[in-house]
């Protein structure tokens, strides 16, 4: 009877596994084909101030089924949904209108422990999580949580995450000694490509970690954190952010004829 019991488990686990991961991949393809009718409808339509928020609560529930979802190797195509719909979210400006942006880290933590090697998405994650959600904190948490599945040789540009979290670190969190530990590892690991652009890009993380150490609140460091945060900023409301406090460290922002702006920093608050 001993041979029944094994092979009535084996067939259990022959028919039941692959039905639990169409189960779980037929609900992801229902929340991503809701997610699109949904939208669809919404361009037609403007809803009302309690159905605005009804609706920020079923994609909260959405994205909390997501994280617990099993995936039976398919993280990557759960990722991929979830930024896609995260995409629809962001976008969806009458609706952030009336709900704002306090789910944007939710997409995140969907997304970041199923794909953290999805370099891309720490960019819209840096932007819309701090910025519009006011969240650095879980911003630079999600990082952390990335970064421990990357390295320097396997994912070159990695660097830059290290670096979007310095900024965070630095303007947003005000921790100053991690933000210099993450510039000097953000110069180290881009270093390791070699070409003589990634040599000035370490030279120049290195510089701004180095003097961070000697001078925590230093102003030019603020700058240049801003200026990074103006040359990947992917909307107005960042752009308009960067320019505002560039403006109040001191630089003075000029357009030229050409349509270009150029900048004039004050002179280094630090010592060579």
């Amino acid at each position: 009877m001993q041979w029944q019991a094994v092979w009535g488990q084996r067939l259990w686990q022959v028919l039941v596994t692959p039905a639990i991961a169409l189960l779980s991949l037929g609900t992801i393809a229902a929340l991503q084909l809701t997610s699109l009718r949904d939208l669809e409808q919404k361009s037609q339509q403007v809803l009302t101030p309690a159905e605005y928020q009804q609706e920020a609560q079923q994609i909260a529930l959405k994205l909390k089924l997501l994280q617990k979802v099993p995936s039976f190797g398919f993280d990557n195509l759960i990722a991929d949904g979830v930024f896609l719909q995260f995409l629809q979210f962001f976008g969806d400006t009458k609706a952030r209108a009336q709900t704002g942006y306090g789910l944007a880290p939710n997409f995140f933590e969907v997304i970041i422990p199923r794909d953290p090697q999805f370099l891309r998405a720490y960019l819209f994650l840096s932007v819309s999580s701090t910025i519009y959600a006011g969240r650095p904190d879980l911003t630079v948490a999600l990082m952390d949580q990335g970064l421990k599945s990357l390295s320097p040789k396997a994912f070159p540009d990695s660097y830059t995450i290290w670096v979007f979290k310095a900024n965070d670190e630095l303007l947003f969190l005000g921790n100053y000694r991690a933000a210099q530990k993450s510039y000097q590892t953000a110069a180290e690991w881009v270093s390791l490509q070699g070409t003589p652009e990634a040599k000035a890009t370490a030279v120049s993380l290195q510089r701004t970690a180095t003097f961070l150490k000697r001078k925590p609140n230093s102003k030019t460091a603020q700058i240049n954190a801003w200026m990074m945060v103006l040359s990947n900023a992917f909307d107005d409301r960042t752009r308009k952010l960067a320019l505002q406090n560039l403006q109040r460290l001191g630089v003075k922002i000029t357009v030229l004829p050409t349509g270009k702006l150029k900048f004039e920093a004050p002179k280094p608050d630090w010592e060579y």
